[in-house]
Formats: structure tokens, sequence, C-alpha cells
């Protein structure tokens, strides 16, 4: 297994592309209790082209009856992202707002339950803050929406280290 980068341009290119439409190559899950992951998949596609199509623990979109639970769940795609084996697919880690690149993705609690929508990062300040961290976003669709502008509960910071390809 090799491991490349991720394109972190292309994924905030498509991030700006399809911030306010729909793909039409994609199911839009608004109605289905949100489309925010769904949406931050296709840009983490976009970056790394490589699904893991294993199932249930995957990463993957064929149809919208054919999809791993991480391509549109919060807590799926956080730990999809942070699995431990080595297997094909983009990876990151938990991170601090300090450490956040463009294409990468915040998590947020917008209630005390669960965490519940997830932004891609699009643009940040030389010193990320919550004031100058900008990111795109389905369901509230968004483009440049700063990130302090959410009434959030608690926030995490996923960063994606690279894509593994076989």
């Amino acid at each position: 297994m090799t491991v490349v980068p991720y394109n972190r341009r292309a994924a905030v290119a498509y991030a700006h592309r399809w911030a306010y439409s729909r793909n039409p190559q994609y199911y839009n899950y608004d109605g289905l209790g949100g489309d925010c992951t769904n949406y931050v998949s296709q840009c983490l596609y976009a970056g790394s082209k490589v699904m893991n199509d294993t199932p249930t623990f995957g990463w993957y979109y064929y149809t919208p009856n054919q999809k791993a639970p991480a391509w549109t769940g919060v807590e799926y795609f956080r730990n999809f992202l942070l699995r431990k084996e080595e297997s094909v697919g983009p990876f990151g880690e938990e991170t601090k707002l300090a450490a956040l690149r463009p294409g990468d993705f915040v998590q947020l609690k917008l209630d005390k339950n669960r965490f519940s929508h997830t932004p891609v990062v699009v643009a940040v300040g030389r010193r990320p803050t919550l004031w100058n961290t900008l990111v795109a976003a389905h369901s509230a669709d968004a483009d440049y929406r700063v990130l302090a502008s959410y009434p959030f509960e608690e926030i995490r910071f996923l960063h994606i280290l690279g894509v593994r390809k076989e």
C-alpha cells in the first residue's frame, strides 16, 4: 500500500463549486436528516480519488442505497478517518484548531446530545481562530462562512494526513 498526498486544492475547489447547489451524481439527503456529511464526503473524494468499499466500515458511495454509513453519517465519517487499520482511502487525525488547513473538516455538536454537523474548511488565517477559519457546508448551505458564526456546544477538528492506495 502506498500513501499519496491529499489534494486539498481539488477538495476546496469542489466545495466552492457545489456549496449552493447539489451535484446530480449524488443523492440529496436534505430531507433525510441533512446533506452535510454527504457533501463533505464528496469534497474529500474530490481530493483523494479513492473510496474504501469495505462493507459496513468503509467509505464509499455508488447509489443512494449502496453507500457506507461513513459517507453520510457524522460519527461514522470521523470513525472512518481515524481508523487504526491501514486500509485504502483517506485518513486523518483529530487535531487542534491551529493545525487546520483548507480541505480539513470540522464537526460541531449543535446540541447536547451528539455531533451533528460537518463543514469543510475552505480558508484559514495565518494564526487560525474561530473568527478567521472559513467553511463551506450543506444543509444550511454556506461558503466562506465564519466558523465562529455557528452556535455550537462542542467542536472538534479533523486533519487529513494522506490517502492510502493499493
